[in-house]
């Protein structure tokens, strides 16, 4: 049984799919900033805890180290409250602070200040408004905000991740479900429940509409769906292998694995009018296909060489140049944003576990970020900060969060299920 849900744009409160987060490495180094409650001109209660979702995206990034709040001297909501010297005792380098008004028609005006403690000035002000239910996108918009005008460079809170649940019910039943949710893991929405697998989802560059395989008919195909609407177009079925669709950086292809020949090769899918394209032409095997950032090549996995090693090709074919040297195993590339370096999996000489890694093309130096067993597909964040993969937690299939220096790592566990194939969302225009 197959079932389409339709994307609800709005965050519910109490959604089963959720993830939460679990902090299992900080960042020393990290910028102190403090988030004063937001203060609340209305009736009753404030909907939402803005300033705490303010202070977990920016402690989630790993470069700010908020400070506890039970710590404060003073609670500022305008400029003219805040005493420099309260914050200086304290040690903090950034102030937030911000009031949250109620207008007519159930809706909230946000505004919010950035204080610079050392320079003792302000350095941002804004306004949003928004309804009830979207005020935990209103507060990521400001932790956008804030993020890019302290490290320059835009933010990540306001994104999604989608991902795979599989709930085991026994031997011969698992039910799965494709969901996306914010990047901390709240505001969880299913898109496609199913009997049988779902895998390799992968974003538009747009942000609107998702590829992924499923094998509801028995066999795998490769499936596009509008996220607004739910409408599904199947894009190919063809005997054997139909895996890893990856959307081109314009959104006008997929790159995909196909075995219709016998032999499974990376092809790219015309979207608008499905017209295919070999582009690899080996007796190997060719798997897993990733867009570089200018879309004129693609990097994947194969056993040419003898062992899973990542190579780069023409999107038009051509000759293929191996660019993994290091370790017994290379897989599952994820290029950033900056076409500098690749995300991987990546297993050494000597080791047993598989962890994810980077490699940098110019140099081709391997560095390992993680260390967790079993660990899997890795995405890249749109800024290249972050990066998120699956990996085992005991018996459970979970997502990590780890910082591209390696500096500042968590896990994201659901209620339910194993969690596995993350992909990380563009910025949502």
């Amino acid at each position: 049984m197959i079932q389409v849900v339709l994307m609800l744009v709005l965050c519910l409160q109490q959604v089963q799919a959720d993830l939460t987060i679990e902090i299992t490495q900080g960042n020393d180094q990290a910028v102190p900033v403090a988030v004063v409650p937001f203060a609340w001109n209305g009736k009753g209660i404030l909907p939402e805890d803005i300033s705490g979702i303010i202070t977990n995206d920016l402690k989630l990034s790993g470069q700010f180290m908020p400070v506890d709040r039970n710590n404060f001297l003073s609670f500022p909501a305008t400029a003219d409250e805040v005493y420099f010297r309260d914050w200086n005792m304290l040690g903090v380098t950034y102030l937030v602070i911000g009031q949250v008004s109620a207008l007519p028609d159930d809706r909230y005006r946000v505004n919010y200040q950035l204080f610079d403690i050392v320079r003792q000035m302000p350095v941002l002000k804004g306004e949003v408004e928004g309804s009830k239910t979207q005020l935990r996108s209103v507060a990521h918009n400001i932790s956008d905000a804030v993020y890019e005008k302290i490290a320059g460079i835009r933010g990540v809170f306001s994104t999604k991740i989608l991902y795979v649940i599989a709930n085991r019910f026994s031997a011969e039943r698992t039910d799965y479900q494709l969901v996306y949710a914010d990047m901390d893991g709240r505001c969880a929405v299913t898109v496609l429940r199913s009997g049988e697998p779902i895998l390799a989802p992968s974003w538009s560059p747009d942000g609107k509409k998702i590829a992924y395989v499923s094998f509801e008919t028995g066999r795998p195909a490769i499936y596009i769906q509008e996220l607004a609407t739910g409408e599904r177009q199947k894009m190919t079925n063809f005997k054997g292998l139909n895996s890893a669709p990856v959307w081109s950086p314009d959104g006008m292809k997929l790159a995909l694995v196909l075995s219709r020949s016998g032999n499974p090769d990376i092809y790219t899918l015309d979207v608008a009018t499905k017209n295919l394209a070999q582009v690899t032409r080996h007796f190997a095997i060719d798997n897993e296909p990733a867009w570089m950032p200018d879309g004129k090549s693609l990097v994947f996995t194969s056993n040419r060489g003898g062992s899973a090693q990542i190579y780069q090709i023409p999107a038009t074919g051509g000759d293929a140049r191996r660019l993994t040297f290091e370790g017994r195993f290379n897989a599952r590339a994820k290029v950033f944003p900056d076409g500098q370096s690749i995300a991987m999996v990546h297993k050494g000489k000597g080791q047993s576990d598989y962890n994810i890694a980077v490699l940098d093309l110019e140099t081709g130096r391997t560095r390992t970020l993680t260390s967790m067993p079993f660990e899997d597909s890795p995405a890249v964040a749109p800024n290249g900060k972050m990066l998120i993969y699956s990996a085992q937690d005991g018996q459970q299939g979970v997502l990590g969060i780890i910082s591209a220096d390696g500096q500042v790592s968590y896990r994201l566990p659901s209620k339910e299920g194993d969690v596995r194939e993350p992909a990380w969302s563009p910025y949502m225009r």
